[in-house]
């Protein structure tokens, strides 16, 4: 007697319906797959494949960037270095009215921060809750804009006392911040960047980026320098020159040998990565940092004057 319907089946008819049922479910996983890789207005999705099904955008791999041996590679020179603080998980990086901020991330250690250049410690913060990760900044008629990651809404402050006045809400992650003077760049780890109305953070357009025409993702900390938009690459030691009116990557800019071996091991082995770009419109120059770095680079003469010539 049958104890179960199957065991009545023949050996070769059971191994067929076996297969059969193992066909139908990798016919679904691939119509899944297909579904993934669009959105729903059935334009192409802007994560890549590898992407798609991560839980987080952060959750993806790095791409294996530069993708184009053509494309400009300049290493980045420091003529000065000051303090970091090794604690700070730096998500974003200003100079504002000569003074340097910083906004931090890592939940129950999320700030806002006016920094003591000579330090590197905060003079003045602003703690998050300790349930936020704090992320991007950036500063714009006379108030500091921070996102956090996943929480989706920012922080509004007063900029010169660092008081917190109001927030704003957008869809999705937030990762770096970036402004022109007139509206807010705003990436979330994809290879899309929003441009976004200050006033209620309303999405006026997006920009694709890529390089030799592929999307180029885990775009991070943003800066506009000198007309362009400048991003780092997410795990990474490269930051990504972009001309924002097409989206196109002009150059990169190599971070990798501003550490010294010692503390590139040091930072690695603690989980930090090269993030925070702030330009210095005054005095045309650029200072760099990274998450737990120990040290705050100003990118040498030598590296503007290849800048200049490559423009």
């Amino acid at each position: 007697m049958c104890r179960r319907e199957d065991d009545c089946l023949a050996p070769v008819p059971r191994m067929l319906m076996r297969l059969s049922m193992l066909a139908l479910t990798l016919a679904v996983a691939a119509c899944r797959e297909d579904a993934r890789s669009a959105t729903p207005d059935g334009k192409p999705a802007i994560l890549p494949s590898l992407m798609q099904s991560a839980s987080t955008n952060a959750d993806a791999r790095p791409p294996a960037v530069p993708f184009d041996s053509a494309t400009p590679i300049i290493v980045a020179r420091a003529d000065a270095s000051w303090p970091h603080d090794t604690s700070a998980y730096t998500q974003g990086l200003i100079l504002d009215d000569g003074r340097l901020l910083e906004s931090t991330g890592l939940e129950g250690r999320s700030e806002l921060r006016e920094l003591d250049r000579r330090t590197g410690l905060a003079r003045r913060h602003f703690s998050l809750p300790h349930e936020v990760f704090g992320e991007g900044l950036a500063a714009l008629g006379g108030r500091l804009y921070q996102l956090t990651w996943r929480a989706g809404r920012g922080y509004v402050y007063d900029a010169r006392t660092l008081r917190l006045v109001d927030s704003v809400s957008y869809p999705g992650e937030g990762w770096g911040l970036a402004s022109d003077g007139n509206h807010m760049y705003l990436s979330d780890g994809t290879s899309e960047i929003r441009v976004l109305d200050p006033h209620g953070f309303r999405e006026l357009r997006r920009i694709r980026v890529t390089e030799a025409g592929k999307p180029v993702w885990m775009l991070n900390e943003l800066e506009l320098v000198r007309g362009e938009l400048w991003a780092n690459i997410y795990e990474t030691n490269f930051i990504a020159r972009i001309d924002p009116s097409t989206g196109h990557i002009v150059g990169w800019i190599d971070l990798s040998g501003l550490l010294t071996p010692t503390e590139r091991a040091g930072v690695e082995k603690r989980g930090g990565v090269a993030n925070g770009i702030a330009y210095d419109s005054i005095r045309d120059r650029v200072l760099v940092t990274g998450k737990l770095w120990p040290r705050m680079f100003e990118l040498g003469v030598a590296t503007r004057s290849e800048l200049s010539q490559r423009r």
